[in-house]
């Protein structure tokens, strides 16, 4: 790519990297709003030639963090989008954490809003539990896929790493979260059916948006001036450092 040159991740140590604390700050914003706004609603459509679809309204946002994660990967390689992903589960530890203890804060006298505050913003401890495990399995399976196979295609074909790890990564996020999340809550033939359609609208959803990934990859690759191959790379998810 013009403007670029290709180094090992170990390299980037002693660059300057300009936008990977922006991209870093978007991944963890979405990250957040997609689970403590659409986690937990169901939403029903009906759509021409499919009928009536049923989806997870997450779904319209929660595939963003995995376009941002493969744009990471493909810029910054393997280390520093693990990193990211550990700072995402910390973050949505956080997110749990401060939600439960501002719902469990007695309301004052006069305050009529706390049933809806318990409505809105009470959690599980299960559906923490799922969210958490499954963004930190999925992700990580969805960074690994794709950093070994920009080496496997010598960097050529981004479409087939983005859609490939998309493929791995939101099949093992959507294998955790929902029967962790929700088997006995709702039935076994709604969770299955959510399983499937959010599975496949999240691979469609990030296959309309390769254009996209496609644009911000090659001017974040020209801006930095560094296109990462992990060569050498060590690929233990148990590391938070680079």
């Amino acid at each position: 790519m013009t403007g670029t040159i290709k180094v090992g991740a170990a390299a980037l140590h002693a660059r300057q990297l300009r936008f990977y604390d922006v991209a870093m700050a978007a991944f963890v914003a979405i990250l957040l709003l997609s689970n403590l706004i659409g986690a937990a609603k169901i939403s029903a459509l009906d759509l021409p030639l499919f009928g009536t679809v049923v989806f997870g309204a997450g779904i319209l946002f929660f595939p963003l963090s995995y376009v941002l994660g493969d744009v990471l990967t493909e810029v910054y390689g393997y280390a520093r989008a693990r990193r990211v992903i550990w700072i995402g589960f910390a973050a949505l530890l956080f997110m749990a954490l401060m939600s439960w203890v501002v719902v469990a804060l007695p309301p004052a006298d006069g305050w009529a809003g706390q049933a809806a505050y318990n409505e809105v913003f009470g959690i599980t401890w299960r559906i923490v539990l799922a969210s958490i495990t499954a963004f930190w399995a999925g992700e990580l399976a969805n960074a690994f896929v794709l950093a070994r196979m920009k080496l496997l295609t010598g960097g050529k074909h981004l479409w087939t790493r983005t859609i490939g790890s998309t493929v791995v990564g939101q099949g093992v996020d959507t294998l955790i979260f929902y029967p962790v999340a929700f088997w006995g809550i709702w039935t076994p033939e709604l969770v299955f059916a959510v399983m499937l359609t959010n599975y496949l609208m999240k691979v469609g959803w990030e296959a309309l948006l390769t254009p996209v990934t496609y644009l911000v990859v090659g001017r974040l690759k020209r801006a930095e001036g560094v296109d990462v191959y992990d060569e050498g790379t060590n690929f233990t998810p148990f590391r938070t450092g680079v």
